[in-house]
């Protein structure tokens, strides 16, 4: 089985498949530069990377092994960021949430928190999967704090991960939600939803 386009929605929040009517509003959203202080090989402002992005996501959605998708807010209907879901695996049942940036007038509210909850219901009650896993630079506490507060389980640091544009060697903290976890964190997002909390 391989990931298809799929829309995720919510009253506030659509998570629409990445297409090419969406790269005005993308590239609009994406101009903030604090938004790519630890996701530079992803900073969208630059032509060559925006390039070099969509070419993987076209790659990767021809294969069926990932899925990037663009964050919509319902009562604007503007493009408020992006989240990608992709290393996919039927085998193993398992894929990765990643590459996920939103507006900075965003942050600490419940968009993160509606997004990854929009995902890993589709990835638990949808797909059967049995793990989701999620990664951050070690730098990056607001990401951690936020992936945290999903109920993510911390895996531990992947040390000397990986190399950034800028030639920084990253530490990557690692995260995942498996299927045994996935009750407990359900539970955790459908409160934070209904109480309209979720702030992140």
């Amino acid at each position: 089985m391989t990931l298809l386009p799929v829309t995720l929605a919510s009253d506030r929040l659509r998570l629409e498949p990445l297409e090419e009517r969406h790269l005005p509003g993308l590239v609009e959203a994406a101009q903030d530069p604090e938004l790519w202080r630890y996701l530079g090989a992803l900073d969208l402002r630059d032509p060559a990377r925006l390039t070099s992005w969509l070419e993987l996501v076209r790659v990767e959605r021809e294969r069926g092994d990932g899925l990037a998708f663009v964050l919509v807010d319902v009562a604007s209907n503007r493009v408020v960021g992006s989240s990608s879901l992709y290393e996919y695996s039927a085998q193993h049942r398992r894929v990765e949430i990643g590459r996920t940036w939103i507006v900075r007038s965003a942050w600490r509210s419940w968009l993160n928190t509606e997004a990854k909850s929009l995902l890993l219901t589709f990835c638990f009650e949808d797909l059967g999967l049995g793990r989701v896993q999620l990664k951050t630079d070690a730098r990056n506490e607001r990401s951690q704090r936020a992936i945290e507060r999903l109920g993510a389980q911390r895996e531990g640091v992947l040390r000397a991960h990986m190399v950034l544009p800028d030639g920084y060697v990253r530490d990557t903290v690692m995260y995942a939600v498996t299927r045994a976890d996935w009750p407990a964190v359900r539970a955790r997002l459908l409160h934070l939803r209904a109480t309209r909390g979720g702030a992140s």
